[in-house]
């Protein structure tokens, strides 16, 4: 049989994971919290799973929770809001939704890596745009070079993966200046670290721009805002006549997601705020790893928001950035993932990426270890 993503293997994330578990080390690679949610949100679920609400739930999520969406977002609950299987389906669903077989897509790299195989599974041709070294920069004129007649789509992530870069005004009114020129351009973007910020900066969605909103397809998840990733529960705002479309696609990949915990979050989201002290949370974190680390052996780069911070060894070595996160796996006990492996050419700056989404005394570890670590690069 002819493999449909033949450059496609096990994922980095699940190598690291399965090399930390391994041999014991502190998992900074993969992107998951290491901690547990609200007991409250823990409560809900198991009183709706409990309180027969165990079945499929209508295909465009449960209406309590659309109408919490709406209340937060301002979309329309009925015709602008789907409830998907984590935002990974609702990327997924986005893409297929709008791209044909010899459709061309801007990608911004790095790329988070569902992107590219996406795009590829529906005929399309990914366009790369690197952003610039070492500030990460989002360099708009090569955007708008790249788009041709057969442009179809820009993909967008931010707060983004794995930078930690957000988008600027100046950066969304060089979207509306783009979008404003090509009239076949569509917008997806990804922002499932929506709430976590550094530094006051202000998150600027392309759905707060009424020139970008209709074009745009927002994917989101309560995985990082909530502790949640294995429930896998997300969703996609995007204007009416997107929506309609998108809702084809989604009721033949997953038609619905976890009922109980769609009655669970719609009851947490009407009656807490957790997620606007988000930031603060995850700013001690940061603030905890990087003083507990030797910037003469790891220097950190500019992190705006997710929960990873990027640090650079190329002052002390060479080496291939892969192989120098299996070495500190193995040697030095704390894993990571090599920023290469988000670039389709492998571009390697040395730089190695961390969660600190972990409890205050692993991240305190982790960088006592890596402050040990210079001798193994």
């Amino acid at each position: 049989m002819t493999s449909r993503l033949p450059a496609v293997g096990t994922s980095i994330f699940t190598r690291m994971t399965a090399l930390a578990n391994s041999v014991n080390a502190i998992n900074l690679a993969q992107g998951f919290p290491g901690f547990e949610p609200d007991p409250l949100l823990a409560e809900r679920l198991s009183y709706h799973a409990s309180h027969g609400k165990n079945q499929y739930s209508p295909a465009a999520g449960v209406p309590e929770l659309r109408e919490q969406l709406a209340a937060k977002y301002g979309y329309r609950a009925d015709t602008e809001i789907t409830v998907t299987a984590g935002a990974s389906e609702a990327l997924f669903s986005a893409i297929a939704n709008v791209v044909s077989p010899g459709d061309e897509v801007i990608i911004i790299e790095p790329a988070y890596d569902l992107y590219v195989p996406a795009v590829q599974l529906q005929g399309g041709i990914p366009v790369f745009v690197k952003m610039k070294y070492p500030g990460f920069s989002i360099d708009w004129q090569e955007v708008s070079d790249s788009i041709t007649t057969r442009t179809r789509l820009i993909l967008l992530n931010t707060p983004h993966n794995p930078t930690g870069k957000v988008l600027t005004a100046a950066d969304i009114s060089a979207l509306e200046d783009i979008v404003s020129r090509h009239p076949q351009l569509l917008l997806v973007s990804d922002e499932v670290y929506e709430h976590i910020l550094f530094d006051d900066r202000e998150h600027l969605s392309p759905g707060s721009s009424p020139v970008l909103r209709e074009r745009t397809f927002i994917c989101n998840s309560f995985a990082k805002t909530y502790h949640i990733t294995g429930w896998k529960t997300g969703y996609c705002l995007a204007p009416e006549n997107l929506t309609r479309e998108l809702r084809k696609v989604h009721q033949y990949i997953t038609f619905c997601t976890f009922t109980p915990a769609q009655y669970a979050l719609a009851d947490y989201l009407e009656s807490t705020t957790t997620h606007l002290a988000l930031s603060e949370f995850y700013r001690k974190k940061k603030d905890l790893f990087l003083n507990a680390l030797d910037t003469e052996v790891f220097r950190p780069l500019p992190s705006e928001g997710t929960f990873f911070q990027n640090l650079s060894y190329a002052h002390l070595s060479q080496q291939p950035d892969i192989d120098a996160s299996i070495l500190l796996t193995e040697k030095a006990g704390v894993a990571s993932i090599p920023t290469s492996v988000f670039y389709a050419d492998g571009t390697d700056h040395r730089i190695l990426r961390f969660c600190f989404a972990k409890d205050d005394e692993t991240l305190v570890e982790a960088a006592q270890r890596l402050n040990r670590a210079g001798r193994f690069l």
